[in-house]
């Protein structure tokens, strides 16, 4: 029986779920991301480090809720924060002492926060984040980094995915890609020449790596990076929507020693919910604040509104979590297991001699099978972009589903998870067994050689 029957044959509740999915929803689902094939399960419930789908089978959840979950499912503090909230009301169209509260905690955690501007998507903060940028600067271009992914804005939709030259979505306008200048990881060399060249607004990137680690980030170049644009009057970005408060309590920047003019948070920002924040310093935030000068706020101020912005459902858990994260001690303990976790996995590649290798830091794993951490330039910062971007192609997509019909659930295809705070060493051990069982269930299919 290959993989993708086993796979099939125990989950005739979830095929029928996808089957009524389809007939509503674009292919049957609400992200990219949870679209694979032969057909993706259905969750019925959470708990702490674990989700069961509708069929019955639990898996331990390396995806942690695309990365937000870093406390875990159900913890006691959030879900008692949120309850009590609900009971005193989700939205009041106005402000509230928690969202005050939530923004303080963020001040005192993260580098660099002297201003918070509450949204609801890490989308949203990019988006403003640029827009502040600009209006701040007169300037209109920007730069990203090849495979960086800052969003789903037409100002982003360059160079996230390989081949860089063509735009990650349709339906972007020519004029829109043109204002964005895309530089190659970890060459100041480049961005230097890009900032000669032209008048930037602002440079953009994931501070750690792009799209959750697939290329790492030199620390030297981060550095670097901050004081030339610093020179150049330029904008610095940090889009640490993956990385805040994962890292360490500060997020990268703490991690790096390196603070950004602004930083987009989200993910464990609101405790799981669905909450984010743009944070920065004081001259550049104020620029969303009304003055009372009419004429300024009419046509200088950068406008910025949304409905469930700090609504005090999402604050109340957002407050539970920075409570608890603010310390620094669950990311200590998260990127211990994420060290255990990359030397299991490398270590069972090595006892069953497959090519490849499990990277990054922190509590965020990758995977990749093919090539070994020296032939990808991972430790060297020299990582061919392209290659990378291009994970394992269909492997990655059989080696997700031999996870699954083992236990455990990671990034679809692209060998991604992160870790979360309630993830254990038995866990751990756990995982790298059903890694070691997978790698063998490919051999056995051919997928290998």
């Amino acid at each position: 029986m290959t993989i993708e029957q086993e796979y099939t044959d125990a989950r005739p509740k979830s095929k029928a779920l996808y089957e009524r999915a389809t007939a509503l929803m674009p292919s049957g689902a609400a992200h990219d991301g949870r679209v694979f094939s032969p057909f993706p399960f259905y969750v019925a419930r959470a708990d702490g480090a674990y989700k069961w789908d509708v069929d019955g089978h639990r898996y331990i959840d390396g995806w942690s809720g695309h990365g937000a979950m870093i406390l875990g499912h159900n913890h006691p503090a959030v879900t008692k924060a949120v309850t009590e909230q609900a009971a005193k009301g989700t939205h009041y169209s106005a402000g509230s002492e928690i969202e005050v509260r939530w923004a303080e905690l963020i001040h005192a955690i993260v580098p660099g926060a002297e201003r918070v501007r509450f949204m609801m998507t890490g989308t949203e903060t990019t988006a403003l984040a640029i827009r502040v940028a600009r209006a701040h600067t007169g300037r209109t271009k920007i730069v990203k980094f090849r495979g960086h992914f800052h969003g789903l804005h037409d100002s982003v939709m360059a160079a996230v995915k390989d081949p860089f030259e063509i735009p990650a979505s349709a339906g972007v306008p020519e004029a829109t890609l043109a204002e964005t200048l895309v530089a190659r990881c970890n060459d100041i060399a480049h961005v230097k020449e890009l900032l000669g060249e032209h008048e930037v607004a602002a440079v953009i990137l994931e501070p750690a790596a792009s799209r959750s680690m697939t290329v790492p980030t030199n620390p030297a170049f981060l550095k670097a990076l901050r004081q030339l644009t610093r020179e150049r009057g330029v904008v610095l970005i940090f889009d640490e929507v993956v990385t805040g408060f994962r890292l360490a309590a500060g997020g990268a920047q703490e991690y790096f020693g390196v603070t950004a003019d602004m930083t987009c948070l989200a993910k464990a920002v609101a405790g799981g919910l669905p909450g984010a924040a743009l944070v920065g310093r004081a001259e550049l935030m104020d620029g969303v604040a009304f003055s009372g000068d009419a004429r300024r706020d009419r046509t200088k101020r950068v406008a910025d509104q949304g409905t469930y912005s700090g609504t005090p459902l999402i604050a109340a858990a957002g407050v539970a979590a920075l409570e608890i994260l603010k310390t620094g001690e669950v990311q200590k303990e998260l990127n211990r297991i994420g060290d255990r976790l990359r030397d299991g996995i490398n270590q069972t590649l090595k006892t069953r001699g497959v090519r490849g290798c499990a990277y990054g830091f922190s509590s965020i794993v990758r995977v990749f099978l093919g090539a070994d951490a020296a032939e990808l330039g991972i430790d060297t910062y020299q990582a061919d972009e392209a290659r990378l971007d291009r994970g394992m192609g269909a492997l990655g997509g059989k080696l997700h589903l031999a996870l699954l019909n083992h236990g455990v659930d990671t990034n679809r295809g692209s060998g991604i998870a992160w870790l979360n705070a309630a993830m254990t060493d038995t866990d751990v051990d756990f995982w790298v067994d059903a890694f070691d069982r997978a790698l063998a269930r490919l051999k056995d299919d051919g997928a290998l050689t």
